[in-house]
């Protein structure tokens, strides 16, 4: 993820200052994502979980650009804007739901493990800069990595679970390199606000339809899932991480992101009992080594 003033970063930041308490906050809040879908899918289906989750996060989103008063973004802005939305409030919240019904919390957290590395890959294509050899070839471990632990994983084959983990992770990649770039000039958590208002009414639409299509059982287990991925996943979680990373910056806030997959890995095991193979937290190892990598060779 990028932030707004990204290139903020002072090497005098305590350890404890507000920007990292704020980031940590973030980190902490989309670590939950994928266990309170699968709350939410306990009583919604796949489709009806991502619609429902995306109106109800563009009503909390309108109703703080409406409180201060936001400005409506320039229109050179809009296109960009577009693409944070379809990545970051439909694409990628549909596609790992999707994945979610067959795939393991835990096998799902070491792929999308990767989606900082993802985005700065992305960002480096979008922004025609040539990051040295050190990146590609981090970035290319990295990658060659989640693949090959993709396909152990399921002798040789991806499933169509994997295939959705895959186009998550590009999907949301794309937006979060676009939303970076909007943020050098508008306030990150008003990207990720206007983002989610305009992916409001494919949302609506999506519930719409889905509603009546899917089962429905309101139990308590997915009445707190669907409350936690609209408020704090789709948005709330958003408007602390941007703040952290507009204190810290965004080199020294994305280590503190490393630790988001092994944070789910713990609530996957604590929280929806699954059993956790060897090779899960040794890839998540392997690829947060390989992001590090990627992180300081993109600074340097």
């Amino acid at each position: 993820m990028t932030a707004d003033r990204s290139a903020i970063v002072s090497p005098t930041v305590s350890p404890l200052s507000n920007g990292t308490v704020f980031a940590a906050l973030g980190v902490l809040g989309f670590s939950f994502s994928f266990p309170g879908t699968v709350w939410a899918l306990d009583g919604f289906g796949p489709w009806s979980a991502t619609g429902v989750r995306g109106v109800l996060a563009a009503v909390i989103a309108l109703s703080a650009l409406l409180a201060t008063r936001a400005p409506r973004p320039a229109r050179a802005d809009w296109p960009a804007l577009a693409v944070v939305a379809g990545g970051c409030a439909i694409g990628f919240p549909l596609l790992t739901t999707l994945a979610l019904q067959t795939s393991s919390t835990a096998h799902s957290a070491v792929v999308i493990g990767a989606l900082p590395m993802a985005t700065a890959t992305i960002s480096a294509l979008l922004t025609r800069r040539h990051p040295s050899k050190v990146f590609w070839a981090a970035a290319g471990t990295g990658a060659v990595t989640v693949i090959a632990f993709t396909l152990s994983q399921h002798h040789g084959q991806p499933t169509v679970a994997d295939l959705y983990l895959f186009g998550a992770l590009l999907v949301c990649a794309a937006g979060y390199a676009q939303g970076g770039r909007l943020s050098a000039h508008m306030p990150g958590w008003r990207v990720i606000a206007w983002g989610v208002v305009l992916a409001a009414p494919v949302n609506l639409a999506v519930s719409a339809w889905a509603l009546p299509h899917e089962p429905l059982h309101l139990t308590a287990k997915a009445i707190l899932g669907m409350v936690y991925i609209a408020g704090i996943s789709q948005f709330g979680g958003f408007v602390v991480w941007y703040k952290g990373m507009g204190l810290i910056g965004v080199v020294r806030a994305s280590q503190l992101q490393l630790a988001q997959p092994l944070l789910t890995l713990v609530w996957a095991v604590l929280l929806l009992g699954e059993h956790v193979s060897a090779a899960v937290p040794l890839t998540a190892v392997v690829v947060l080594t390989c992001i590090v990598v990627t992180q300081r060779a993109r600074a340097s």
